[in-house]
C-alpha cells in the first residue's frame, strides 16, 4: 500500500470514529435508542461512574432518562485518537450541559469531563467496545431561564426556538427523507 493510500485510510477512519462520537451524543441528548446502540457494538461496556455495565444496560439506564433530567447538551471538543489497525484508543473532551429539576426548580449544570474510548473497526465500521468516563470540573449556575419570555427581552417570533429532548426543531429536520 502506498502512503497516499495508508494516508487516506488514516484521515478516513478518523473521520468514522469522530462521526460514531457525534452520532452518540446526538442519540444521548436526544434520548434516541437506536442512535445510541448503533454507536456500540453488542459486547460492549460502559464505566460513567455512576453508571457500570454492558451497553444494553447503559442503553436501558439513559433511555427514556431521568425525569429530572429535562435537556442535555453534549458538546463535544477535541479527539486525540489513536490508531493501531482496526483498533483505537479515543481520549473527547465533552462539556454537558443539564436543565435538571431540583426539588421542584429547573437549574443549570455543566459538567466537563472526558470520554476515554476503546474502539473497534468491525466489517469498515468503527464502534466502541469499552467507555470510560472522567469527570473534571462541575458548576451549577442555579436557576434556569424563562423561556416563556422570549430572549433578552425579545419574544420568539417564531416556533421551535427553544430545545427539547424530544421533538424539537432539529428532530424534525434531521428526520426529513433526503431529497
Amino acid at each position: 500500500m502506498s502512503t497516499t493510500t495508508e494516508d487516506l485510510k488514516w484521515l478516513i477512519d478518523r473521520d468514522k470514529i469522530r462521526d460514531c462520537l457525534a452520532r452518540l451524543s446526538r442519540g444521548l441528548d436526544r434520548r434516541d435508542a437506536d442512535l445510541i446502540k448503533g454507536c456500540y457494538w453488542p459486547d460492549a461496556t460502559d464505566d460513567h461512574g455512576v453508571f457500570v455495565g454492558s451497553a444494553a444496560e447503559f442503553l436501558n439506564w439513559v433511555v427514556p432518562g431521568f425525569p429530572a433530567m429535562r435537556l442535555t447538551l453534549h458538546t463535544l471538543g477535541q479527539s486525540l485518537i489513536q490508531l493501531q489497525g482496526t483498533t483505537a484508543v479515543v481520549e473527547t473532551h465533552v462539556t454537558t450541559y443539564h436543565r435538571a429539576d431540583v426539588n421542584g426548580q429547573d437549574r443549570d449544570i455543566i459538567v466537563g469531563s472526558r470520554y476515554v474510548d476503546r474502539m473497534e473497526q468491525r466489517n469498515h465500521e468503527w464502534r466502541i467496545v469499552h467507555r470510560k468516563m472522567i469527570y473534571d470540573w462541575l458548576r451549577d449556575f442555579g436557576q434556569s431561564v424563562d423561556w416563556s419570555q422570549g430572549l433578552l427581552g425579545m419574544p420568539f417570533l417564531s416556533e421551535q426556538c427553544v430545545g427539547s429532548t424530544r421533538s424539537d426543531y432539529s428532530e424534525k429536520v434531521l428526520s426529513q427523507p433526503e431529497r
